[in-house]
């Protein structure tokens, strides 16, 4: 794992846009990222559809989704808002 990207503890689920929402640090820089409920029902096998079920989802899954996002971070993957999305 790469130590210059940190990943905090901060969470949001966005039940609207069907996302959970979290923040790396690169070097200083702060880095918006989300991953999709499609892309966690699909990993975890579970359908997702209210707060605590995102965050219970998101907390087993967040050694993978923390490496996903590493890696699209250093490809330099980031939308055309600067964020991190996991799809």
């Amino acid at each position: 794992m790469n130590q210059s990207i940190l990943f905090s503890d901060d969470l949001t689920v966005e039940l609207e846009k069907k996302c959970v929402r979290f923040s790396a640090q690169q070097m200083g820089s702060l880095i918006n990222c989300s991953v999709s409920f499609s892309w966690l029902e699909e990993e975890s096998g579970e359908s997702i559809c209210h707060h605590d079920k995102a965050n219970e989802v998101f907390n087993q899954l967040r050694f993978d989704i923390e490496e996903k996002a590493e890696a699209l971070i250093e490809d330099e993957e980031f939308n055309a808002s600067g964020e991190i999305e996991i799809n």
